[in-house]
C-alpha cells in the first residue's frame, strides 16, 4: 500500500507536541482571549473547558481513528475505509481539505501580523510608548497599504519552507525544539502579568463565571473555539493520525494535546486579562488584545526589550507550527490525489493560499472595497469556518466513526490491535456516537434558530 512508503512521527513526544503545535500559535494565545472576552470571560471558560473535555477529545480521536486506519489524507481516507471509490461520505473529506485551505487564507493574515511586530520589536518600537501610541501602530500597521501583505506572504514562505522537508524532519523537528521553549516564556509572562494593579479584576473576569451570560452564541463559540485550538473538522487530525505509528496510543495522545491545549488557553488568559484591566483596554477588543496588550506587559518588566523580542520570536514559531498543519492538509491530498511531488504539491498549495489569503488582510484597510454588509472577507471567513464548516465536518466525522465505520475496525484501532485494555475505550465509543453528535445538533441548531 502507499501507506507504507508514506513520511511519519516517529515517537509519541512527537504526535503530542505536533499535534498541539496545531493549536498552540495563535489558536490559544490569539483567539482564544478574544472569544473569552467577547463572551462572558468566565462564563466563557467554563463551557469551553467542558466542551474540549467531553467532545473536543472524542472527536480529536475519532479523526485520528480514521487517519491511521485509511493511512492517507482526508480525501482518500473515507474511500479506503470504505473500501469503494466512489462514497459520498467523501464529501466529509473534501469538506475538511476546503476548511484546512480557508483558514489557512485568513489565519496567515494574523500570521504576518506576528512577523511585523516580530520587526517591530526588534526596532524598539514600543519602547516608551503609551496604551494610545501602541494602539495607533496597531491600526497604522493593519491599514498599511502593502505591509501585512509582504508580511503574509513572508510567513506562507516560511511555512512551506518547513512543509516541503516533510513530517519527521519538518513538521517533527521544529515541534520538539519550540512548543516547549513557547510555554517557558508564557510562564515568565504569566508571573508578571499577575503583579499588576489590574491582576485581580483582570482574573475575576476571566474565572467568576456569570453563569447568566451563558447563551446560544456562547454555546456555539465555544464550540467553534474548540474545534479551532484543537484542530477540529479542517483535515489536520485525519491527516496527522495517518502518520501515527500502529504501536502509538492515540487515545493517550490525544488526552495529552487537549490538556495542554487548555493549558495554553488558560495561560493566555492569565497574560492577556489582568493586563487588560490595568490599561484599560475592554476584554472584547478583539485582536488589539494580543497586539496592544503584550507590548504594554513588556513595558513594565525588568529587560522588557528582550523579553518583548523573545516573545515574539517564538509568537512566530509556534504560529508556523498552526500553518504548516494546515498547509500539510493540503499538500498531502495534493500528492496522493493528483500524484504531485511534495515539493509541487506544497508550491500550488501555497500560491492558492496566498490569492485567498491577500483578499482576506487587504478587507481590513479601512478604505477597503472587500466588504459584505459590513463584514469584512477575513470575518467572513472566520464565521464560516469556526461557526459552521468546523461543526458540521465534527458532526459528520463522529456519525461516521460512531454508526458507519465497522464497530470491530474501530475498536481495534482505539486499542491498538487489542493490546490495549478496552475499558475507557468504550466509554470513547459511547461518546462518540451519543453524546457528541446530540450536542454538537444542539448547539448548532440553537445557533440557526436564534
Amino acid at each position: 500500500m502507499a501507506g507504507n512508503q508514506r513520511d511519519g512521527f516517529s515517537s509519541k513526544l512527537g504526535i503530542i507536541v505536533a499535534t498541539a503545535g496545531s493549536a498552540l500559535g495563535l489558536g490559544n494565545i490569539y483567539r482564544f482571549p478574544c472569544e473569552a472576552g467577547a463572551n462572558g470571560g468566565g462564563a466563557f471558560l467554563i463551557v469551553y473547558l467542558g466542551i474540549a473535555l467531553l467532545i473536543g477529545t472524542p472527536l480529536m480521536i475519532s479523526e485520528f481513528v480514521i487517519g491511521r486506519r485509511a493511512r492517507s489524507n482526508p480525501l482518500g481516507a473515507f474511500r479506503r475505509i470504505e473500501g469503494r471509490s466512489r462514497s459520498p461520505w467523501s464529501a466529509v473529506g473534501y469538506l475538511g481539505v476546503v476548511c484546512a485551505f480557508l483558514i489557512l487564507a485568513f489565519y496567515t493574515t494574523v500570521a504576518g501580523w506576528t512577523l511585523g511586530y516580530l520587526g517591530k520589536a526588534a526596532a524598539g518600537h514600543f519602547s516608551g510608548q503609551g496604551l494610545e501610541q501602541i494602539q495607533q501602530q496597531f491600526a497604522d500597521f493593519t491599514g498599511h497599504a502593502w505591509l501585512p501583505l509582504v508580511c503574509q506572504m513572508a510567513f506562507l514562505a516560511l511555512t512551506a519552507l518547513v512543509v516541503v522537508r516533510g513530517v519527521k524532519d519538518g513538521i517533527e523537528r521544529y515541534s520538539k525544539i519550540l512548543m516547549p521553549m513557547l510555554l517557558a516564556i508564557m510562564l515568565v509572562l504569566c508571573i508578571k502579568s499577575l503583579t499588576l494593579s489590574g491582576a485581580a479584576e483582570g482574573l475575576r473576569f476571566f474565572f467568576w463565571p456569570d453563569f447568566s451570560k451563558i447563551n446560544g452564541q456562547v454555546l456555539l463559540s465555544a464550540l467553534g473555539q474548540s474545534f479551532f485550538s484543537l484542530s477540529i473538522g479542517m483535515g489536520a487530525l485525519i491527516t496527522y493520525g495517518s502518520y501515527i505509528g500502529r504501536s502509538d496510543n492515540m487515545v493517550s495522545s490525544a488526552v495529552s494535546v487537549t490538556l495542554a491545549d487548555t493549558l495554553v488557553a488558560v495561560l493566555a488568559g492569565i497574560i492577556i486579562f489582568p493586563a487588560a484591566f490595568t490599561f484599560g483596554i475592554q476584554p472584547e477588543a478583539g485582536a488589539s488584545l494580543a497586539f496592544t496588550t503584550l507590548p504594554m506587559v513588556f513595558q513594565q518588566m525588568a529587560g522588557g526589550y528582550a523579553f518583548c523580542l523573545l516573545f515574539f520570536v517564538l509568537l512566530v514559531i509556534a504560529t508556523l507550527t498552526s500553518t504548516i498543519s494546515l498547509l500539510e492538509v493540503i499538500a498531502a491530498t495534493l500528492t496522493e490525489e493528483l500524484r504531485m511531488s511534495r515539493a509541487r504539491a506544497v508550491v500550488v498549495g501555497t500560491l492558492g493560499t496566498a490569492v485567498i489569503g491577500m483578499v482576506a488582510t487587504l478587507s481590513l484597510r479601512p478604505d477597503s472595497p472587500l466588504r459584505l454588509g459590513g463584514s469584512t472577507a477575513f470575518d467572513l471567513l472566520d464565521h464560516l469556518t469556526a461557526l459552521y464548516l468546523m461543526p458540521i465536518g465534527g458532526l459528520l466525522i463522529v456519525l461516521f466513526v460512531g454508526w458507519r465505520m465497522g464497530r470491530a475496525d474501530v475498536m481495534d484501532e482505539l486499542s491498538n490491535g487489542g493490546t490495549l485494555p478496552l475499558g475507557l475505550r468504550r466509554g470513547i465509543v459511547l461518546v462518540v456516537r451519543y453524546l457528541a453528535p446530540v450536542a454538537i445538533a444542539i448547539i448548532f441548531v440553537s445557533q440557526l434558530v436564534g
